[in-house]
């Protein structure tokens, strides 16, 4: 028995559609990190740490230097993730 997928053929239309997120997938990471910001100023406990975690995967996806990443995730401050957003959004 295969493990292998068939190959999934995607009309015009859908190529379009998939080639215009991986276009955008920065833009879209950098919105994701700032709702997370405005979130976890609303969180509390198992739920923050949760949005913590999200957090830190979107600064790696977004290529946040990984010394960058460490001090955020350390001091767990969201003031400092609002600064990284400002910081990214003025360099776009």
């Amino acid at each position: 028995m295969s493990d292998h997928k068939p190959k999934r053929e995607y009309s015009a239309h859908q190529q379009k559609i998939i080639k215009r997120y991986y276009d955008n997938i920065d833009g879209i990471a950098l919105q994701r990190l700032s709702d997370l910001v405005g979130e976890l100023y609303l969180a509390e406990g198992k739920k923050k740490e949760k949005l913590w975690q999200n957090v830190q995967k979107v600064m790696e996806k977004l290529k946040v230097p990984k010394p960058r990443v460490d001090q955020i995730m350390a001091q767990k401050n969201p003031v400092m993730v609002a600064e990284l957003v400002k910081e990214l959004q003025a360099s776009k």
